[in-house]
């Protein structure tokens, strides 16, 4: 059973960063593009960002390009999200994502969230105002 395991949510004032760590102990993490979503109550599940097996390419959406960046270190099966400038409205449970392998590495995320083989548990983000 795979398992992605998130961590370092939390609370934070507005403006304010939050790094979140999303652990694959049991995956070698370079087979799988990554990517992170977002679900806040009585909203969809949002796509925030990706990063391609290699970690060589990113994407993010747009409401968070410019202050959200993504890493991964493969040599110890873990994926990065550092979080600049929160906002209120950022406040949402957040997921890892492992995107299914047979997809080529140049379609290394879906922003609706199809073709993802494994999801964490997700972490809590709240944005204070």
């Amino acid at each position: 059973q795979v398992e992605l395991v998130e961590s370092g949510g939390g609370l934070v004032q507005a403006g304010g960063s939050l790094t979140l760590s999303c652990g694959a102990p049991r995956i070698l993490s370079s087979d799988y593009a990554m990517s992170w979503f977002r679900k806040a109550p009585g909203l969809e599940r949002q796509f925030v960002a990706a990063i391609s097996q290699s970690g060589s390419s990113t994407y993010f959406s747009d409401s968070v390009k410019g202050r959200f960046t993504i890493s991964r270190d493969n040599a110890k099966s873990t994926v990065e999200l550092m979080m600049n400038s929160l906002k209120p409205e950022e406040t949402a449970v957040y997921y890892c994502a492992a995107r299914d392998r047979y997809y080529s590495p140049v379609d290394y995320y879906n922003t609706q969230g199809i073709g993802y083989a494994y999801w964490g548990q997700g972490t809590q983000v709240t944005v204070s105002s």
